[in-house]
């Protein structure tokens, strides 16, 4: 069965939004954590001239494939084999990078690593566009987000929702400035990185 996600249906909308305006002068999108793919198939067939990079771990691949074989989208392609810890990515170069809902998931070590892996494949205008709940000063931004939090703490204590002033600092660390910070449905954010 093609695995699904409401979540997507629902923010799908919301982030192609800003990503029409944000990504409209880009050529090659790299997905980090395509998920189930989802994504890769709404976003690709709204924005055509893109080419949309797929990318996750390997157990993700046969559902991100059964979303891409139902969408036969040309711009789109296949999910490449990624681990954000691998010391190279064998991948090539990128003028944008997304990922949705991956860095409340993984381990700030990994957080960093993202960071290093999306420097070491950028083009020297990248933009980089990350979607999932924040942290502002050290504090929830609602109580939702607090439950989400401790329930993501009680399935692996290395995740959580990550303190935006954090990961902008990572951000800035490889070159990047943020250039938006855009509200998003059920709490969420989408910032946007240029460089």
């Amino acid at each position: 069965m093609k695995p699904y996600s409401d979540a997507c249906e629902r923010n799908r909308a919301h982030i192609l939004g800003v990503l029409a305006r944000v990504f409209a002068d880009r050529n090659r999108v790299l997905e980090i954590g395509s998920g189930t793919g989802q994504h890769a198939v709404y976003l690709g067939a709204a924005l055509p001239q893109l080419t949309w990079q797929t990318s996750d771990l390997p157990h993700c691949h046969a559902g991100i494939c059964q979303w891409l074989a139902e969408a036969l989208l040309p711009n789109v392609l296949p999910p490449l084999a990624l681990d954000v810890r691998a010391q190279t990515w064998d991948i090539g170069s990128f003028d944008a990078f997304f990922s949705a809902n991956v860095l409340h998931i993984i381990g700030w070590s990994d957080v960093e690593a993202m960071f290093r892996g999306i420097d070491q494949h950028r083009t020297p205008d990248c933009v980089v566009a990350l979607y999932g709940p924040y942290n502002y000063g050290g504090r929830f931004t609602s109580p939702s987000n607090a439950d989400f939090d401790a329930w993501l703490r009680s399935r692996d204590a290395s995740s959580g929702i990550r303190d935006f002033e954090a990961v902008d600092a990572v951000a800035r660390s490889i070159g990047l400035r943020l250039i938006e910070d855009n509200a998003m449905p059920a709490n969420n954010r989408l910032l946007v990185w240029r460089a």
